[in-house]
């Protein structure tokens, strides 16, 4: 986690950390062990948001024409695994939702 962290600080303009399926672990731990890889002058770049959905709106809501924006983690799956509940969770839908939003 903290080197997934250090390498996307290095390569991109701005960061924002979530977790994607904490299963049973504290998503707050999740962020914290990813903040650790982050360098201190690349801080600044660095958002940690909990809530994953609220993560992909800002991704959208900060995003500028001809930007990439690079949502790691859940790839194929739709749901996100927390504590044993698989709740209905899907990346793309998500995305396509806020994109959507920007357009109107």
């Amino acid at each position: 986690r903290p080197e997934m962290a250090k390498i996307a600080a290095e390569m991109s303009n701005r960061v924002i950390l979530t977790s994607d399926n904490p299963r049973t672990e504290d998503p707050q731990s999740i962020l914290n062990q990813m903040e650790v890889g982050v360098e201190a002058h690349q801080r600044a770049k660095v958002l940690s948001i909990l809530d994953r959905d609220q993560a992909i709106k800002t991704a959208v809501t900060l995003s500028q024409p001809d930007d990439i924006i690079l949502i790691a983690g859940k790839g194929h799956e739709k749901y996100q695994d927390i504590n044993g509940v698989k709740h209905p969770f899907d990346d793309y839908e998500i995305v396509k939702n806020y994109l959507n939003k920007l357009d109107k």
